[in-house]
């Protein structure tokens, strides 16, 4: 089974990248985050031409949303909200083989580090501990989850392109990675990309759209992050960051896709 992940900033916008990794990379599943649009305008037709003829889909207006596109039947679909809002940044399924997924968008938490100052920083961090207490509250040793897509947050040291430079940017402070590390450990996840790539290698996600030629100056960070219970750590057969997607045209996203293959 091979399940991609991608925050597509506007699935209308990028429908024509949408095809063109689904002809190259033949995913069984897909996940988006950051869908932009409602329910009923997501362009579900032009995605089951290509045999995606499974969807759920939880989007709003303009902002947010998340979406898993299969091939394969989806069961027990299912939304959660967090902090008390309805904005459409979490979606879960069931896939076959008694595999739970998780799409997941993770508040970017504006620009300044401060929950006080800044009340975008202040709901990023309370969804974090949110989500913390309810995966507890659900770890089961023996079941298959996936909990994947953007998380805005490059926790480790070589997640960005300057540990030294970025402490102090919204992404990378110790508060954001200290609620990222508790959400892990509260449900055993195991990161997938540092499974396959070591700690002390590069890995990015996401290249601004500020950069002058993002390629060059290669100021990267690992923002999309693909996780699984330990019960599917045995099942990890393979792992790709498509990085050349974010140089796509037209109009790329400023993130690009994250693959796994599960041996399932």
């Amino acid at each position: 089974m091979r399940i991609v992940t991608w925050n597509i900033n506007s699935v209308r916008l990028r429908l024509p990248l949408l095809l063109r990794l689904i002809d190259e990379t033949a995913p069984d599943v897909i996940c988006l985050q950051e869908t932009k649009v409602v329910d009923d305008s997501f362009p579900m037709a032009a995605i089951a031409e290509r045999g995606y003829n499974f969807g759920h889909v939880h989007g709003m207006k303009s902002y947010n949303g998340v979406a898993i596109l299969s091939r394969l039947p989806l069961t027990d679909c299912a939304r959660r909200n967090w902090c008390g809002r309805e904005d459409c940044r979490h979606a879960i399924a069931e896939l076959p083989g008694d595999v739970e997924l998780h799409s997941v968008y993770v508040p970017s938490g504006g620009d300044i580090p401060d929950p006080v100052a800044n009340p975008k920083f202040a709901h990023k961090l309370q969804f974090l501990d949110e989500m913390a207490g309810w995966c507890g509250e659900r770890q089961d040793p023996a079941r298959r989850r996936i909990m994947l897509g953007d998380f805005n947050i490059a926790p480790l040291e070589h997640d960005v392109w300057s540990h030294k430079q970025m402490q102090d940017v919204v992404s990378h402070t110790a508060i954001e990675i200290e609620k990222l590390t508790a959400l892990q450990q509260a449900g055993n996840w195991v990161d997938v990309g540092r499974h396959f790539v070591p700690a002390n290698e590069k890995l990015y996600t996401w290249w601004s759209y500020r950069a002058q030629d993002w390629n060059v100056s290669n100021r990267g960070r690992h923002l999309d992050h693909i996780w699984v219970s330990p019960a599917l750590v045995p099942a990890l057969a393979g792992y790709q960051v498509l990085r050349d997607a974010r140089g796509w045209e037209p109009k790329p996203s400023d993130h690009v896709p994250v693959l796994v293959d599960l041996a399932l």
